[in-house]
Parts: C-alpha cells; structure tokens; sequence
C-alpha cells in the first residue's frame, strides 16, 4: 500500500486544498481488479475506491468516472451515498477511482438483520424512492435495459455454463411467457440489497456500491433485495429480510408517488433469483477457467441450488394444483460402516484431519480457507451418502423450446423431489431447506 501513498496525497491535496501526509493506510476489501482501502487526511477519515489500472476495468457496465458522476448526483439529491471527494486523474498513475468521506456503520448482514433499527425497512424503501427520482438526464449516458433484454441475456449465458439445469429452464420460460411490457425508465441502483448498505443504530447509514447503475424499470431494484439468497436467513420477512412486502410496498409509494405494480414486482423477484443462480454458475465456469482458480470461488458455484429451492416456491402455485403442497420422499440407504472405509468415511477422514491439526494452526485467510474446505468436503461426503443427479440437457431444451412447461404432469414434483435432496448435500444450513422440508416432505 505504501507505494500509492504519494499519489494518494497529491489527489487529497488537490480535492481538499489542505497539504498533509497520508496515515493509516489500510486495505478493507477487494480482489486483483477492485478494492478499498481506508486511510486518514487532515484529521479525517476517507476510504479510496479503485482499480490498479484501465486494463481491470474491461468489461464493466460503468467506467469509475460515470460511477462517481451518479454518486455525487445521488448525494446531492439527499440519499445516503458516498460523499465523494475527489477522484483519481490520469496523471496520478495509480489505476483509476475514487476518494471518499469515510462511513462508520456496520454493513455485515447477519448483525444488522439480528437485531435491525425499527426504522430499517421504511429507510430502505425511502432511499430506493428517491434514487428513483433522481433526473438522469443530466448524468453521463447510461445503459437502459428492458426486461426483454436483460432476459436474452441472462439466457445466453445459462446456455453457454452448459443450460442443462431444468429447473433454471422453466424459470426460463415462465419469464418469457409472463414478460411485461415497457415502462418510463428511471435510475436503477442495480445492487441494492443486504450487503451494500451501512447501518447504525438510527437506520440506514449509507448506500454502496453503484457500479452496476443503469436505467429500467424501478420494480427491477424494488424486487433484487428481496431475493432469499439476500434475506441472509430470515426467510420469513420478504422484504429485506426486516418486514414484510406490505410495509415495504407502502414506504416506497409515500416517497415517490407511484404505485407498485404486484405483477411486475413478481416478474423481477422470479427473473433476479433465476439471475443469481446462473451467477452461481458462471463463478464455476470462472474457477474451471483459471481466472480465479480459489477454492472460494467453486464452492460458490454450488451455491446455484440454493435458487433452485427459491424459484420452486414462488412458482408452486403456477404448477398443476395435484403437485402443490407435500410430497412423497423416501429416505437415504444408511451408509456401509464395515470392512475398508467407504468414500463417506474417507472424507470424514479428511474433514477430521483439517479441524483437528490444521485449523487450530491456521489464522487470518488460512483460518478461513480451511472452513471453506471443511464446507466443500462435507458437500462431497454428503453426496456420496446420498447422490442426486440434477443435469438434464434434453428436458432443459425442451423446456426452452416450450415443449414441456411447468404445467407438464409429473414435473414440479419431481423438481421438489430432487431439489430437497440437492439443497440438503449443497447447503443444509440454507433457510429455504427448513422451509420446503416442512412444506413438501409428507
């Protein structure tokens, strides 16, 4: 860190008009093409956004410099944004980005969400209101998307990680057959959920990372925090993961004026699950190819059936009315406990040896690799005790083509059926694993 110090320095005096040393410089977050670090200037605290250089920043939606220009809009509109306060120039030489006004607040989901502000959930649905309402016409250009488009494009990609996933198929087609029509775009956060907000003891503190703004329709942002996978555990407050839908709904229409559509907001919910599950996917496809070769990394693809379970529970009440509600599950064959160790024993083998004479050794990124290895070898030991076989590329073609649909007999129950076996090897701590057992299992 020490050698952008210098440079650091220049832009600070430049943005502040104060001469003074760069101290406590320290990394927060980040990988090779992004990252955060926090430091002190003049007696204030800031945190510096960037990216080492241009070359790591092909491929993004946005350019930092767009980036900043929404930020700053969005602060001066009243939203709790990042107060930005300067920006990284050419001549600086260290990567471009952004400096700004450092938030003290806690952004870990799982505290936040133990014990939330009362305020939390009408905070939420008040910035979204006003981001919303902020005139992009005057910002640089930005891409618009429709859900025509993004859903061509979601499809794509599912198609090229294999698009041999039969649930993720009809979720496919569902959203192509229920598509909605166009609307007025407005500015689109694009990543506004549990994970990207601040939050102190009085609500909402700050709202973070905009790199993926754009225009589209608002049900797109009012929709994305609400997906399962971001509730972190409270699935049974849909908005957030801090109340209900109803709360939420209100909050936002007394901001802004303008009613939620239920159907809309339906379409986004199914279309920004689906959407992190072929994200599962492509971080399989990432770690196959070398990009990021980090055991995190394929750990994090099988997360996909964690949405496999969310899309099977907003679209039951869509399948044949005989496949809703329990079905018959029988139970796994007890694993061989005698002679040589079975493959199951073996890895238990293994785990052992990790928690035992490993992990008590290991501290910082080793410390936590080794959890992350504990986790994939109870993936493997799972699966071994009770394999499930989930890939079909004949029924997902036809499921893309229309030739099956969820309306098929036989098939939503045979989803639910391989889902409930699939969650429990991938993640039996996922809250929707309780709630389907509870729901399905006869």
């Amino acid at each position: 860190m020490r050698e952008i110090q210098p440079a650091l320095a220049r832009i600070m005096a430049r943005a502040t008009g104060v001469d003074a040393d760069i101290e406590n410089l320290a990394r927060l977050s980040g990988g090779a093409n992004m990252e955060s670090s926090a430091f002190s200037y003049a007696g204030d605290a800031y945190v510096l956004r960037r990216s080492p250089s241009l070359e790591f920043m092909a491929g993004r939606p946005n350019q930092h410099a767009v980036e900043a220009a929404v930020v700053r809009a969005a602060f001066e509109a009243g939203v709790k944004a990042p107060e930005i306060i300067g920006e990284i120039e050419p001549g600086d030489d260290i990567g471009t980005g952004y400096v700004m006004r450092r938030v003290v607040a806690e952004v870990n989901p799982a505290k936040i969400l133990s014990s939330p502000p009362p305020s939390l959930l009408g905070d939420l649905a008040r910035e979204l209101g006003r981001i919303h309402k902020i005139d992009y016409t005057t910002l640089p250009e930005l891409d618009e998307v429709t859900p025509a488009s993004v859903l061509a494009d979601l499809k794509a990609r599912f198609i090229g990680y294999g698009g041999d996933r039969p649930i993720f198929a009809m979720a496919f087609r569902w959203l192509e057959d229920q598509i909605p029509g166009p609307v007025e775009p407005v500015l689109i956060h694009g990543d506004f959920r549990m994970g990207n907000v601040m939050v102190d003891a009085d609500g909402l503190a700050a709202v973070l990372d905009w790199e993926l703004v754009h225009l589209g329709d608002r049900h797109q942002d009012l929709a994305y925090g609400c997906i399962n996978s971001w509730r972190f555990g409270h699935i049974e407050k849909p908005a957030f993961g801090c109340g209900s839908l109803e709360d939420y709904w209100a909050a936002y229409e007394a901001e802004c004026g303008v009613p939620v559509d239920r159907a809309r907001f339906r379409w986004w919910h199914v279309y920004c699950t689906l959407w992190w599950g072929v994200c599962c996917l492509q971080m399989a496809q990432i770690w196959r190819s070398g990009m990021d070769a980090s055991l995190e990394r394929a750990v994090i693809g099988r997360r996909a059936s964690e949405t496999e379970a969310d899309l099977l529970m907003l679209l039951e009440d869509d399948a044949p009315e005989n496949e809703r509600g329990p079905i018959a599950i029988a139970d796994p064959e007890p694993v061989r406990r005698s002679g040589e160790p079975s493959a199951v024993e073996m890895l238990e083998a293994l785990a052992g040896w990790i928690e035992k004479d490993v992990k008590p050794k290991a501290d910082g990124r080793d410390r936590f690799m080794a959890n992350v290895a504990l986790n994939a070898l109870g993936m493997l030991k799972r699966e071994a005790e009770a394999p499930v076989l989930i890939h079909d590329k004949a029924l997902s073609d036809a499921l893309l083509s229309g030739k099956a649909t969820i309306a098929t007999p036989g098939l939503f129950t045979r989803f639910k059926t391989e889902t409930l076996a699939k969650l429990a090897v991938d993640q039996p701590k996922y809250s929707a694993l309780a709630a389907i057992e509870k729901k399905w299992r006869a």
